[in-house]
């Protein structure tokens, strides 16, 4: 289990190391082009959701326990990336099968 931590008051949540991974990625692509969204996602306890604005003036950070960056799933990427730039902002949605591996031959 992973934690993003939001501006310098650390406001934070947990998310799962996987699913964090590629929020990194999804939020590192949308700040990197100056395009500020909103992040609104589930809070782990129970006690709710929170909405973040994710700007690229706002600090943050992506705190992964585990030692091992996991494989990432394109299409999970590509359907995140869709979400943040929706009228919605950025939710998790549940990851798709990865593309299949074609071998040539």
């Amino acid at each position: 289990m992973g934690r993003f931590i939001y501006d310098a008051s650390g406001n934070s949540v947990e998310i799962e190391d996987r699913t964090l991974a590629h929020l990194r990625i999804v939020v590192m692509n949308k700040l990197r082009r100056s395009e500020a969204f909103m992040f609104d996602v589930d809070m782990g306890d129970g006690s709710g959701r929170r909405s973040f604005w994710m700007h690229p003036s706002v600090p943050m950070q992506f705190h992964f326990y585990g030692g091992r960056q996991p494989r990432i799933n394109r299409m999970w990427v590509e359907e995140l990336m869709q979400a943040a730039s929706g009228p919605n902002g950025l939710t998790i949605v549940p990851e798709p099968a990865d593309e299949p591996i074609v071998e040539e031959g």
